[in-house]
């Protein structure tokens, strides 16, 4: 049975035209000032152009960041526990890769959710998660977009899991599952690549059950390696760009993860460092 919803046999501009011109009437919190059209093609490739569903994907999350309170989790949310999560679960941004897209990383060696609960809640974080996907998609991205003069909408991200037990991922699964739900479902198609490092022979059966919360584009860009992994990252991390502890060669003064150094902040790019951002996990 044929779908007429479908973009088969339609070039995406049409697909993203008849989207536009269907959003006023079945989109009340559609704005075309605020939402462009790149962000409108992200939802149209999450859903393979099927209009319906990208409509109802993109409803529910205008919907979702109403209630959820996003902008005043940008504006206001106060995270102080920032330093003690970060010690424990380290995340961060660290320059750029061959193709201009921001890398992040996440180190699970040292994290356990009793620790974690001690420390902070799954909902606090998950609000300083949200924030700062916020700051990657108004801040870094635009950022490494205008240093390259292109449109730079994805990062690469580097996932570490050195030293973490298999009976850790248990504890953890509904926790990373909260967080990996919000990324597919309110920042689709934000992902260029991934690489999961220093995953232990056992992490096949994990990964098994990790893929059940992503979608086949999603996992047709990870690579999963074991502890020989540098030759990989660095096909598409320039090593003076990738830290040292990962194969590379940077070694930032104050410690690569705790630089939070790229486009956004290293005053190559004209209107950057902008303090608001730079300044939000020091909130006080």
């Amino acid at each position: 049975m044929s779908n007429t919803n479908t973009a088969v046999g339609n070039e995406p501009h049409e697909v993203l035209a008849k989207f536009k011109a269907s959003l006023p009437a079945t989109c009340p919190l559609y704005d075309p000032k605020e939402h462009g059209d790149d962000l409108l093609l992200r939802f149209l490739k999450a859903r393979k152009f099927d209009l319906e569903k990208a409509t109802l994907m993109f409803t529910n999350c205008l919907k979702w960041r109403v209630e959820f309170g996003v902008e005043d989790i940008v504006q206001k949310y106060v995270y102080p526990e920032y330093d003690r999560v970060m010690a424990l679960y380290p995340r961060f941004y660290h320059k750029t890769d061959k193709f201009g897209r921001p890398v992040y990383f996440e180190v699970l060696g040292n994290i356990s959710i009793k620790m974690f609960e001690g420390i902070t809640t799954t909902e606090r974080f998950v609000k300083y998660y949200v924030r700062e996907y916020e700051k990657t998609a108004r801040y870094r991205l635009p950022a490494c977009g205008k240093k390259t003069g292109t449109l730079i909408d994805k990062s690469c991200t580097i996932i570490d899991l050195k030293n973490v037990p298999l009976m850790q991922f248990n504890s953890i699964r509904k926790f990373l599952g909260e967080v990996t739900g919000i990324a597919q479902n309110y920042y689709p198609e934000t992902l260029g690549k991934m690489f999961i490092i220093n995953a232990p022979l056992l992490f096949q059966g994990v990964w098994a059950v990790v893929k059940g919360m992503l979608d086949e584009a999603t996992v047709a860009k990870i690579s999963i390696l074991g502890t020989n992994y540098s030759k990989e990252l660095l096909d598409v991390v320039d090593a003076k760009n990738l830290p040292a502890e990962y194969g590379g060669t940077c070694n930032c003064t104050a410690g690569c993860r705790h630089a939070d150094e790229g486009p956004w902040n290293d005053k190559m790019v004209e209107g950057y460092p902008i303090p608001f951002w730079e300044d939000i996990n020091k909130r006080a």
